[in-house]
C-alpha cells in the first residue's frame, strides 16, 4: 500500500486467506457489519470511468448514477477496463492508488459507519480507515446512487 503512505494515510493491511472479494466473506471475516465495508466499483457512464464508493449492502443504481455525472447512461465496467482504469482487479479494488485520476462518488449510505474497511489491492486483503479521512484523500463527491 505504497499509495497510502504517499498520500500521508498509515494503513495496517489484513491478510485474510479465505478471501475478501465480496462485501459478504470480508465482512465475515473481519466482524464488523456488511454496511461498514466500502466496495470500490468502477462505472462506465457515456464510455469514461467512473469510481463509486458504496456501502457494502447496498447497489449501485446506473440511472441515478448516470443523472448525477451528467450522462445518459452508466454500466457496470468490465474486468478489463477495471484492471485498465485502476490497475487492479475486480473485488480487490482499493479506492485510491489508481495509474490515472478518477471522478469518485461516494454514496451518502456510507455516512452510517464512522469506520470503513476497503480492499487493500487483493482479493483477500482490507484495511480499515476513517470515513472522513478516506473521502478527503480520493476527492470523492457526496451523493445519492444507492438502488432503492
Amino acid at each position: 500500500m505504497a499509495d497510502a503512505t504517499r498520500l500521508g494515510l498509515i494503513v495496517e493491511p489484513v491478510v485474510y486467506p479465505d478471501g475478501t472479494k465480496t462485501a459478504a466473506n470480508a465482512a465475515s471475516a473481519i466482524g464488523c457489519p456488511v454496511a461498514a465495508i466500502v466496495k470500490s466499483l468502477l462505472f462506465m457512464v457515456d464510455g469514461g470511468p467512473v469510481l463509486v464508493l458504496m456501502s457494502g449492502d447496498l447497489r449501485v443504481d446506473p440511472v441515478k448514477l448516470a443523472a448525477r455525472c451528467g450522462g445518459d447512461r452508466a454500466r457496470r465496467a468490465s474486468l478489463d477496463e477495471v484492471r485498465q482504469h485502476t490497475g487492479y482487479v475486480a473485488g480487490g479494488t482499493p479506492p485510491f492508488g489508481h495509474p490515472e485520476p478518477l471522478a469518485v462518488y461516494a454514496d451518502a449510505s456510507l455516512q452510517r459507519s464512522e469506520t470503513v474497511w476497503g480492499a487493500g489491492g487483493t482479493p483477500t486483503t482490507v484495511f480499515e480507515i476513517d470515513l472522513d479521512r478516506l473521502i478527503a484523500v480520493t476527492g470523492a463527491m457526496w451523493v445519492d446512487v444507492a438502488q432503492e
